[in-house]
C-alpha cells in the first residue's frame, strides 16, 4: 500500500526520490519503495528522512512505534525501547499526570516535551497545586559539558540553543510552587521521574538522545535500579543553580 503521508510530505517540500535519497544516504529506489510500496526503512534512516522533511517519524512510519517486552532481568524493568523516538510523548506526559508526590526531570533540553505537548506547563502547575514536588533541572547553555556534548553529537551550537529554548519554555513556571535549576554536569542519562515510575534515556557518545535507548522502571523496594537513578538526580540537583525570576 502506498505511503500517502510520505508522498504528501515530499511534495510539500519539493523533494524527489533522488534528492531525499541523497539526504537519507540511501538509493533512490529505496525511497521509491517507501512511497509506492509502503516499505518501512530502518529506524536510523527513517529518523534522518523525517527530520529532513520536518515530519514526525511515527506519522510517516507508524510501524516504528513499538516497545519491546523486557525480560525478567529486574523486577523493576517495565519496558525497554530501542530509541527515545519510539516512545510516544503521551507516555511521558501520562506518567507525569499521574504523579502525586514527586516529579523530577533531569535533561539538557528535551524540548520535544513542550513541542509534543504544549500543555506541559499547565500539567505541572496542576500537579504543584495539588502538593506534588516539581523539580526541573536543565542544562546550563554556558557550561563546558553542554558544549562538549554538542561537539560529540556533531550538533555544534544547536544543543546550547536548545538549552536556552528549554529554559524559555519552563520560565513561566518560576512563579508557581516548584523549582527550576540549571546544571553543568556530564549527563549520562536523562531522567523523567513521576513518583515510583521513571523513564531513563541513555546518552550514547555521538548519538542524539532521540536515537538512544530508554528503559521504563517502576520502583520495587529499596536499593534497586530506580533508587540509583533517583539518587543520581538528587546529587545533580544539589549542585545545580537556581534560575532567578525576572
Amino acid at each position: 500500500m502506498p505511503n500517502e503521508r510520505l508522498r504528501a510530505a515530499m511534495a510539500a517540500g519539493g523533494w524527489t526520490h533522488a534528492t531525499l535519497a541523497a539526504r537519507a544516504q540511501v538509493d533512490p529506489k529505496s525511497v521509491e519503495r517507501w512511497v509506492n510500496l509502503g516499505r518501512t526503512p530502518r529506524r536510523a534512516t527513517a529518523l534522518l528522512a523525517a527530520e529532513t522533511l520536518g515530519e514526525d517519524v511515527h506519522a510517516l512510519w507508524p510501524a516504528l512505534r513499538q516497545a519491546r517486552s523486557a525480560r525478567a532481568v529486574s523486577s523493576e524493568l517495565v519496558a525497554l525501547y530501542d530509541q527515545r523516538a519510539d516512545v510516544p510523548v503521551s507516555t511521558f506526559t501520562d506518567m507525569l499526570a499521574e504523579a502525586r508526590e514527586n516529579i523530577d526531570v533531569l535533561v539538557y533540553a528535551a524540548v520535544f516535551l513542550h513541542e509534543g505537548f504544549p500543555r506541559l506547563n499547565d500539567l505541572l502547575r496542576e500537579r504543584a497545586a495539588e502538593g506534588c514536588s516539581v523539580r526541573i533541572a536543565l542544562g546550563d547553555a554556558e557550561s563546558d559539558n553542554v558544549r562538549q556534548r554538542g561537539k560529540e553529537e556533531r550538533f555544534g551550537h544547536g544543543i546550547e540553543s536548545r538549552c536556552r529554548l528549554a529554559l524559555m519554555h519552563y520560565r513561566p513556571l518560576l512563579g508557581v510552587p516548584g523549582k527550576i535549576r540549571t546544571h553543568g554536569t556530564t549527563l549520562y542519562n536523562s531522567i523523567y521521574r513521576a513518583d515510583d515510575q521513571l523513564l531513563a534515556n541513555a546518552h550514547v557518545w555521538g548519538v542524539n538522545a532521540y536515537g538512544a535507548p530508554v528503559w521504563h522502571l517502576r520502583r520495587n523496594g529499596d536499593g534497586g535500579i530506580f533508587d540509583t537513578y533517583a539518587q543520581s538526580f538528587d546529587a545533580v540537583w544539589t549542585a545545580a543553580k537556581s534560575v532567578p525570576e525576572e
